[in-house]
């Protein structure tokens, strides 16, 4: 089923206007890296940042509410406000994609009862521990008293997420779906990643690895009915045309076939693809699935590794490459209608879909 994207946001280490974001990446930059510094042992692991003065909205549920949250209630909100009619809340539900989730206040948490006991357990830390938290903030905040939806996987777990509201939208009782992700960062994951051998070695910036990063996407889809006022903002806005959740691979050998079988079973006419390298395996596994001559981009290498958040910026970036006709690295695409995205995550999930320009 076809599904147009009525309105997009990102929140990024890069910015958060979708617009400007673009353009830098056209441009070539690259978002800074900091060093983060485990407080425990002294450990110390590059990573990019979502800007200090990125603005996030202004509401009581968010005064004590971890970075996650915020990073989803901004991206979420900008993207309804995206739409040139509102969709009725009674017509919306809302799905919210997520691999680390809120691992700042969950650290915290356990750490608190870890030193002092049970006791000391914080009931102001633990409902920003669960995973479904910014979810129940964005709905809060909203006010969608339907369905919400929390899909929790690796690096490919915005494809499932998209996949369900896919199937979500085929009932007639729903029109809108508000598809969302976030992660933030903090020590304890990236020595997770380090110890799994992906993270890039802060005594060498510039060697092979990945930088994790934080931040957020989202894409307000409209279910494709004639009968109804479209709320595509854009007549040039695209859309989604299939939607392919893979199989998962058991050894780093074998991610090139799954990725490959994923590429087969979407649409032919493609004319460009943005990936999810980061530095890792999954570069040689993309572009080996894809062939030499396709052109191919990941936002990943400028932004950062932001796991669950990273499907969204890769749904934009493409995008925007349709509506724009350039691709960053690239000369101007030669005239393009159709791209796909491409998932691999890190925890052996895959897949992809396909966008084209509306008309």
């Amino acid at each position: 089923m076809s599904l147009s994207i009525a309105g997009m946001s990102w929140v990024t280490p890069l910015g958060s206007d979708v617009d400007d974001v673009w353009q830098r990446l056209l441009a070539g930059e690259t978002a800074p890296v900091e060093i983060l510094e485990n407080e425990e042992n002294g450990a110390r692991y590059l990573v990019r940042r979502v800007p200090a003065n990125t603005p996030f909205p202004a509401h009581s549920r968010l005064r004590r509410a971890s970075a996650i949250s915020r990073f989803a209630a901004a991206a979420g909100l900008a993207a309804l406000a995206e739409v040139k009619l509102p969709p009725s809340l009674d017509r919306i539900v809302l799905v919210f994609a997520v691999s680390n989730g809120g691992v700042v206040y969950t650290r915290r948490f356990y750490s608190e009862i870890v030193k002092s006991g049970a006791q000391s357990a914080s009931p102001l830390l633990f409902p920003e521990t669960v995973f479904n938290a910014p979810a129940s903030h964005l709905a809060a905040i909203l006010g969608i008293n339907g369905a919400s939806y929390t899909v929790v996987g690796d690096g490919a777990v915005g494809i499932l997420a998209l996949k369900l509201a896919e199937d979500l939208l085929a009932s007639d009782d729903l029109d809108f779906c508000l598809v969302v992700s976030a992660e933030e960062i903090d020590a304890l994951v990236c020595e997770a990643y380090r110890q799994w051998r992906f993270l890039r070695n802060p005594s060498k910036p510039t060697g092979h690895g990945m930088i994790m990063s934080e931040g957020a996407g989202a894409v307000l889809l409209e279910r494709p009915d004639e009968s109804i006022p479209s709320a595509a903002a854009h007549a040039s806005a695209a859309r989604i045309e299939q939607i392919v959740p893979g199989r998962n691979f058991f050894r780093r050998s074998e991610a090139a076939a799954e990725l490959g079988a994923v590429v087969a079973r979407l649409e032919n006419g493609i004319g460009f693809g943005v990936g999810s390298a980061n530095g890792t395996f999954i570069d040689r596994a993309e572009r080996a699935a894809v062939g030499n001559q396709m052109p191919l981009y990941s936002p990943k290498i400028a932004l950062g590794e932001s796991v669950g958040a990273s499907i969204f910026w890769q749904v934009i970036t493409a995008a925007q490459a349709l509506k724009t006709g350039m691709l960053p690295g690239t000369l101007k695409l030669p005239a393009a209608s159709r791209a796909f995205v491409l998932a691999c995550g890190l925890n052996q999930q895959t897949g992809g879909l396909t966008l084209q320009l509306s008309r």
